[in-house]
């Protein structure tokens, strides 16, 4: 499929050069579970056309997730897919703007970097060596309204890598970011380490079941929309794995959205 491709273009090759620069010095952290913290992901001028370039809300489609679901049954969590054929639905002023990042987030070599980041959890997990294993990217642009959390969790299984790269406009929002804890519930559960949601950060950590607890508390008016890109890698090592990503990038094509 043509539109699967990925392609070579300087805006393209430039801003993945910063992702990977960004992933490359970040150090790997242990506690309370393998992740890095990564800043400086955009550089200024790359960082301020996206902010602008966000796609108003019509484009979104709500995300039917328990936590984030308020009392009139409205979601509170707002999801865009970012594959490059479905971006062909916003104006052209913000395609060009977007389609570059989103085929730098989808690249191997962002890919192949988490995964050398992450070895040693990786090949634990899936009993074999990381160059074995199939990862297929699924980037999603976010904006969480306020009033969105999402209690303690581990992530799904069918997940190999979570990355989440944040976009706030200043530091005034520092104080929402993702909350790592050391267990899922009692006493770990509250020892806690916060991810600062800061311009051009992130963070990324391997999926252990059972290990890799996060969460996020709920925001307040006066916090403002949290808007970040999430880009999850899911473990395609198996044809059955692979095909499921597949199938369901095609059915993102035609219109056939998860609720979850």
């Amino acid at each position: 499929m043509a539109w699967m491709t990925l392609d070579d273009s300087p805006r393209m090759k430039a801003v993945e050069q910063g992702l990977a620069d960004a992933v490359e010095r970040s150090e790997l952290r242990h506690s309370p579970f393998d992740h890095i913290y990564v800043d400086e992901l955009f550089d200024p001028e790359t960082y301020t056309a996206l902010l602008a370039a966000v796609p108003d809300v019509r484009h979104f489609r709500e995300v039917a997730h328990r936590d984030a679901i308020r009392p009139d049954g409205t979601s509170t969590r707002l999801r865009l897919y970012l594959y490059p054929e479905l971006l062909w639905r916003l104006p052209a002023d913000q395609r060009r703007i977007w389609i570059p990042v989103v085929r730098a987030l989808c690249s191997r070599r962002l890919r192949d970097l988490f995964g050398q980041k992450f070895k040693a959890t990786l090949e634990r997990r899936f009993g074999k060596p990381v160059e074995r294993i199939a990862l297929y990217p699924v980037p999603i642009l976010l904006r969480d309204q306020p009033g969105y959390q999402i209690g303690i969790h581990s992530d799904a299984g069918a997940k190999a890598i979570t990355v989440q790269f944040y976009l706030p406009r200043d530091g005034s929002q520092r104080h929402i970011g993702t909350i790592f804890h050391e267990g899922g519930v009692g006493e770990q559960a509250e020892r806690t380490t916060q991810m600062p949601f800061l311009p051009a950060s992130g963070y990324a950590f391997p999926v252990a079941i059972g290990e890799s607890w996060h969460s996020a508390a709920r925001t307040s008016a006066r916090d403002g929309e949290r808007i970040s890109i999430l880009l999850t890698y899911y473990a395609a090592d198996t044809f059955r794995g692979w095909l499921e990503c597949i199938v369901r990038r095609v059915g993102l094509f035609f219109g056939m959205h998860p609720k979850r």
